[in-house]
């Protein structure tokens, strides 16, 4: 039953990615207004290129926030090698990444191009039904929300 389970079937659609040249505390506030760990950067073809997470932040955010300093852009703190998951992955496969890892979230792939993002809650919450046959299947995620931000401002 487990190796059955899916990660496009628990995935969630891809949120909100970020463009390198994007001030990084403007994706700061991105991150917290949607309350998430974490988002890929894309360039302006698409390609996944880097993964700005909370932990990235973490210091430019107290730089600004004790000295004043200037941020930089998003492409000077994130991480330029990302960890992704297939699109047909199993769920086995991903919670045993995040076993081993201290990832929260993983970029979803398929056929080589961003699809969405995959957590840790996603993976209880997909163990949680297998594990309790009687609780209610949930709706499948939506994976067409996307919000691209960038530097441009509306």
């Amino acid at each position: 039953m487990l190796a059955s389970l899916k990660v496009k079937d628990h995935m969630n659609g891809t949120k909100i990615t970020f463009t390198p040249e994007m001030d990084v505390l403007r994706a700061i506030h991105q991150l917290i207004e949607f309350k998430i760990s974490g988002a890929p950067v894309i360039d302006q073809h698409g390609n996944l290129i880097g993964f700005l997470s909370e932990k990235d932040c973490m210091q430019v955010a107290l730089n600004a926030a004790y000295q004043g300093e200037s941020a930089g852009k998003v492409e000077e703190y994130m991480h330029n090698q990302v960890e992704t998951i297939d699109f047909e992955a199993s769920i086995i496969e991903v919670a045993e990444k995040f076993l081993k890892t201290a990832y929260k979230c993983l970029p979803v792939i398929k056929d080589n191009r961003l699809v969405g993002s995959i957590t840790r809650q996603n993976i209880l919450k997909a163990l949680e039904l297998t594990s309790n046959p009687d609780s209610k299947q949930p709706a499948k995620q939506s994976t067409k929300q996307n919000i691209h931000v960038s530097n441009s401002v509306s």
